[in-house]
C-alpha cells in the first residue's frame, strides 16, 4: 500500500473527529454497513481487490454495528488491499443499517458514493459499472436492479421472501410514484449516488433512516435529479444469516408511513385518518364497559380515553417518530390527552356560536365545528406536543433514557 494512503484503522468513537473517507476529486467511497458479518468480510475484500480499478481512486468504509469480531477481521483482511480501508464501529446503532449508511455518507469526501451489503449478495464486480453508468449518463443516482432484463432475484430464499419483496416494491412505488419514477427496484441496497446529491440532506439533518431500506430514504428526501439503472443478479448469501426479519418488515412499514407524512398536508391527512380509526377502540371500550354495568355517561368518558390512547400510539409511531426526542414520553401523553379531551369542551360552544350568531342549521354547524376543532387540534398537537422547545427548557428536562 502506498504511503499516501491512510492505513486501515478503527474509529471506535463516532464523537471523535475523523478524517473524511475522501478519495480525492473523481474518487469513490464504498460504504458497507455491517452487523455480525465476520464470516463474509475477508471474502468480500478479496473480491473487491479483484474488481476495483486503480482509477478513479477508491476507499472502502465499513460502518459496523457488530457485537462479534467483525472489526478485527476487517482490519486483518485489509492488510492485503491496495486501497484504503477504514472501520467506523458504532456502539449505538441508531437508525439500523440505514443509519450506518448515513453516518458513512457524512464522512465521505469523494465525488461518488457506492452502498452495498457485506454478505456478497451484491456482486462486487458491478461497483465500477454503477459508477461508470453514472458518468456516462450524467445521472445522480444509479441503482442496481433485480427487475431489469438481465437481472434476477435468485438469491431471495423461498417464495415467501420473493412475495414480500415484490409486495414492498409495489407498495413503495404506489406511495411515491414521482420520487421513485425510473427506479424499478426501490428495495435495492446496492447503488451509487453522487455526494453532491446528498450533502445538503446529510448536513441539514433531513435524513431520518429506519432499518435497512436506505435507498428509498435517499430517493424521497434528496430527490436526485436524474436516475439510471443497471441489472444485477441477486446472489446467495456467502455465509451467516439474513437480517431480514418480521421486525425489520414492521420497521419498513413504519418508515414508509413517516416518509409519506413528511409534509404538513400529508401529516394532517394522516392525523385525520388516525382520528377516524380511533372510533374502533372507543366504541369497543364503550360496549365492554356498558355491558359490565357501568353507567353510560361514565362509560363514555372512560371509553374516550381508549380512543385517545389508540390515537396517541399511532401518531407517535407513524407521524411524529422523528420528533419524540423533544419531550419525555409522559409529557407527550399528558399534553396529547389534554388536547384531545379539550376538543369536546370546545366543540359545543362552537356549535352554539355557528347556530346562534351565524344562523346555520344544527347539522352544518356540527360539521363545521368538527372540521374547525380538528384543524385546531392538529396545529396544537404539532406546536405543543412535538415541536422542539428552547434549548434551556430542553436541557432542564431532557430524559436520561430513550423514550
Amino acid at each position: 500500500m502506498s504511503e499516501d494512503l491512510w492505513p486501515p484503522h478503527a474509529l471506535d468513537d463516532p464523537e471523535v473527529a475523523a478524517p473524511p473517507a475522501s478519495s480525492g476529486s473523481g474518487g469513490v467511497t464504498l460504504i458497507i454497513p455491517t452487523f455480525n458479518e465476520s464470516a463474509n468480510v475477508a471474502e468480500l475484500l478479496g473480491q473487491l481487490r479483484a474488481a476495483l480499478p486503480a482509477r478513479p481512486p477508491c476507499r472502502v468504509l465499513f460502518v459496523d454495528d457488530s457485537t462479534d469480531d467483525t472489526p478485527a477481521l476487517i482490519e486483518k483482511a485489509a492488510a492485503d488491499c491496495p486501497f484504503p480501508v477504514d472501520v467506523l464501529h458504532r456502539d449505538s446503532p441508531a437508525g439500523g443499517l440505514g443509519g450506518a449508511v448515513v453516518e458513512g455518507i457524512a464522512r465521505a469526501g469523494s465525488d461518488w458514493i457506492v452502498v452495498m451489503d457485506a454478505d456478497l449478495q451484491h456482486p462486487p464486480h458491478l461497483v465500477p459499472a454503477l459508477v461508470g453508468e453514472g458518468e456516462r449518463t450524467g445521472a445522480d443516482l444509479v441503482v442496481a436492479s433485480r427487475y431489469l432484463p438481465g437481472g434476477s432475484r435468485a438469491g431471495l430464499a423461498g417464495g415467501y421472501r420473493v412475495a414480500v419483496s415484490r409486495g414492498a416494491t409495489w407498495l413503495a412505488k404506489g406511495l411515491f410514484p414521482r420520487a421513485l419514477r425510473g427506479i424499478s427496484d426501490p428495495m435495492s441496497g446496492f447503488f451509487a449516488i453522487r455526494r453532491s446529491a446528498v450533502t445538503g440532506a446529510v448536513t441539514g439533518g433531513a435524513l431520518q433512516p429506519l432499518g435497512y431500506k436506505i435507498l428509498m430514504e435517499l430517493a424521497v428526501r434528496c430527490k436526485p435529479g436524474r436516475t439510471a439503472e443497471v441489472p444485477f443478479v441477486f446472489q446467495d448469501r456467502f455465509a451467516g444469516e439474513s437480517k431480514s426479519t418480521a421486525r425489520e418488515g414492521l420497521r419498513f412499514l413504519t418508515h414508509l408511513a413517516a416518509l409519506r407524512s413528511a409534509s404538513p398536508l400529508a401529516r394532517m391527512i394522516g392525523f385525520g385518518l388516525v382520528g377516524l380509526s380511533g372510533f374502533v377502540p372507543n366504541l369497543l371500550a364503550l360496549w365492554l364497559l356498558t355491558h359490565a354495568g357501568m353507567q353510560y355517561l361514565a362509560a363514555e368518558v372512560v371509553a374516550n380515553q381508549a380512543g385517545v390512547l389508540w390515537n396517541f400510539l399511532l401518531i407517535e409511531t407513524l407521524l411524529f417518530r422523528d420528533r419524540r426526542c423533544h419531550r419525555h414520553w409522559a409529557d407527550r401523553v399528558g399534553r396529547f390527552a389534554l388536547l384531545a379531551n379539550a376538543d369536546l369542551l370546545l366543540r359545543i360552544p362552537l356549535i352554539a356560536l355557528f347556530v346562534g350568531r351565524f344562523g346555520l342549521g344544527v347539522l352544518p354547524a356540527t360539521a363545521l365545528a368538527l372540521v374547525t376543532t380538528f384543524v385546531l387540534r392538529f396545529v396544537a398537537t404539532e406546536a405543543l406536543v412535538y415541536l422542539p422547545r428552547g434549548p434551556r427548557a430542553a436541557a432542564r428536562t431532557r430524559p436520561t433514557t430513550r423514550s
